[in-house]
């Protein structure tokens, strides 16, 4: 491990006012997609729709760093130009999609564990020679009456805090993304408790496990209210909420914090982050970006619907949205932008 470079591409991932481009998507959740658009569910459609996305002119002015899946990470241009090539050429720093997946975890009714620790160490040399210098891990948290359990928060930092470990060792930048689900009829007060609780014990974990923190990105949720709770926050809210919480969870040693965006419309996510950095500019140690996928790319693939006279129109709203993110790391977003 190199902490140094470590460092440095951390650094580099949440720089100026860019963010990620989170488009891992595992192939069942991509055919979904396409099925609700009527887009043929088949390999060719998929990697066309990846060709669209990485050959996008101007992409690189906005994002900083590409999350790829591994059958993505492993695929071509139409003229047989890698992908990997692609995204590096344009200035975008390729990042890998590494574990397997959630799973129903034992013994504990309506949770999730993460997995794929198992032969994690040989893959990441993988990823590493094939041009990745970043990985992202997913735990998914359900909020609920009885929920979330403190078995089922340990395990999923654990295996967090175990992967960050050997991604380090490796020379990859962990982005840890311990992410509080939307669904439910929760509260905001109540997803503000759930998130800290997380973030402590997952930083907990990450301290236990060796992890150089100045080499990680983290990427939570947005602390909301869930999707049926009767009263939703307004943008302010959730921006007070969310970095208040990050405040008191989050160490300073962190270089950055790239939001998921959950679920959340373009808009909305685009505003809320807004309102964070508008808000907290001067009051916060880490940069506040973003690491969004359908919040960047749902217009765009809209547009495309898997046809090939519609993908200069796809990638202008490609664009657009990870320009409308750029400015609400400026905290210059607004909503006149989405007209333009």
């Amino acid at each position: 491990m190199n902490a140094q470079e470590l460092t440095g591409t951390a650094r580099t991932l949440v720089a100026g006012d860019k963010g990620l481009l989170a488009m891992d998507e595992s192939i069942p959740t991509c055919n979904k997609r396409f099925a609700r658009l009527g887009i043929p569910q088949t390999e060719e459609a998929r990697r066309a729709y990846r060709e669209l996305i990485v050959t996008t002119p101007g992409l690189g002015e906005c994002i900083s760093g590409a999350i790829l899946y591994d059958k993505t990470i492993r695929q071509r241009k139409k003229d047989g130009t890698p992908f990997v090539q692609v995204i590096t050429d344009a200035g975008i720093i390729p990042g890998i999609k590494v574990d397997t997946g959630a799973k129903d975890m034992a013994g504990h009714p309506g949770e999730k564990i993460t997995e794929g620790l198992e032969g994690l160490r040989g893959r990441l040399v993988e990823y590493s020679q094939r041009g990745a210098r970043f990985a992202k891990w997913r735990a998914v948290i359900a909020v609920g009456d009885l929920l979330p359990s403190r078995g089922c928060i340990e395990a999923n930092a654990h295996a967090l805090a175990r992967y960050a470990a050997l991604c380090q060792e490796a020379g990859l930048v962990p982005v840890v993304e311990p992410e509080v689900l939307m669904d439910g009829g929760h509260t905001l007060k109540r997803c503000c408790e759930v998130t800290e609780e997380v973030l402590r014990t997952v930083f907990n974990q990450l301290y236990t496990q060796r992890v150089t923190l100045e080499g990680i990105i983290l990427k939570p949720n947005m602390v909301l209210p869930g999707l049926t709770c009767p009263k939703q926050a307004a943008v302010d809210e959730v921006a007070d909420a969310t970095v208040r919480c990050l405040l008191r969870a989050v160490p300073a040693a962190v270089p950055g914090i790239a939001f998921l965006s959950g679920g959340q419309s373009g808009e909305l996510a685009s505003a809320r982050l807004n309102a964070m950095n508008l808000r907290f500019k001067s009051r916060r140690p880490w940069a506040l970006a973003f690491s969004f996928a359908r919040a960047i790319q749902q217009p765009a693939l809209e547009i495309w619907q898997g046809k090939e006279a519609h993908v200069l129109a796809a990638q202008q709203a490609l664009v657009h949205r990870a320009r409308c993110n750029r400015a609400a790391r400026r905290g210059e977003y607004n909503a006149a932008m989405e007209g333009t």
